[in-house]
Order: structure tokens, then sequence, then C-alpha cells
């Protein structure tokens, strides 16, 4: 139990002792995100995957959760695999994409290089589809299956 509440502390979750004592509908969605972390990091991997880590916690919480694993992997040494769909969180928090359609890469590369300058159309459309904030489309201009619009 110990080395429950030491990998639970790691993962910044306070109070480690209320929390093994409490069931899962006690506790937040990033409590439980952080759980699944810890869970996973108690077999000292070297590569870890987190499918969806974001999904169904609030923009502040879903911050917190990405900062965590990217000084996890700091600390550690992990290699981070992160499956989404979310292209936000892709380009703020990963050195390399693959994009997949169909279950097949359609497209890899360095992140910066497949957000400047994707080759794939199935890529641009992803692009492309990412609403901004202020208005129209984010990351430049949009394209469709006929071509560019302004």
């Amino acid at each position: 139990m110990a080395r429950v509440h030491e990998v639970l502390e790691q993962v910044r979750m306070r109070d480690p002792e209320r929390v093994t004592q409490s069931y899962p509908i006690q506790l937040s969605g990033g409590m439980r995100q952080r759980i699944l972390i810890a869970m996973a990091l108690l077999s000292e991997p070297k590569l870890l995957i987190a499918d969806e880590p974001g999904t169904a916690l609030d923009v502040t919480t879903q911050a917190q959760i990405l900062k965590l694993l990217k000084d996890l992997v700091e600390a550690r040494g992990l290699a981070l695999l992160m499956i989404t769909h979310n292209l936000g969180v892709v380009r703020e928090t990963s050195s390399h994409v693959y994009v997949m359609n169909k279950g097949v890469v359609v497209e890899q590369g360095p992140t910066a290089q497949i957000f400047g300058a994707p080759k794939d159309q199935y890529t641009r459309d992803l692009i492309a589809a990412v609403p901004r904030l202020t208005g129209g489309m984010a990351f430049g201009t949009a394209v469709t299956g006929q071509g560019a619009r302004p």
C-alpha cells in the first residue's frame, strides 16, 4: 500500500490514503484519470499509452492531465503514445504525428511539418475542420474535396 500511495503522490493526487478508500463515484473525473495513470506507472513502463486522456474532462483539468503526462515523460524518460482526435492537443503536446484514416496511416512526420504543410487531403481536411474561437477555420484556409476555399 505504501507503493500505491507513493505513485498516487507522483501523479499529484492529494490525500492518497483517503483516495484508496474511496469508490470511483466519490472521485472527480480528473482524480479518476490520475488513478489510471498511477495504475499504469506501478509497473515502471518504458512506454505509456494514453487513449483520449482528456475526454470528458473540463478544459482546466484536461490541461493539468496533459501537463502531468508531459512531466512524467520528462522525469521518468518514458515514451508516450497518445491516441486522440483532438488536434489542439496534438499540436501542443506531440513532437511527431501519425494521421490515420479508417485504420491506415495516411501521413506521418514531425508535428510542425504536418500542421504547417500537410500533404494528404484527409489531413488537410481534418486541420481545416477545426473551428477558431474568432470565427472561420483554424490553421489556415478551409480545404474541401474540390480544392481550397477563401
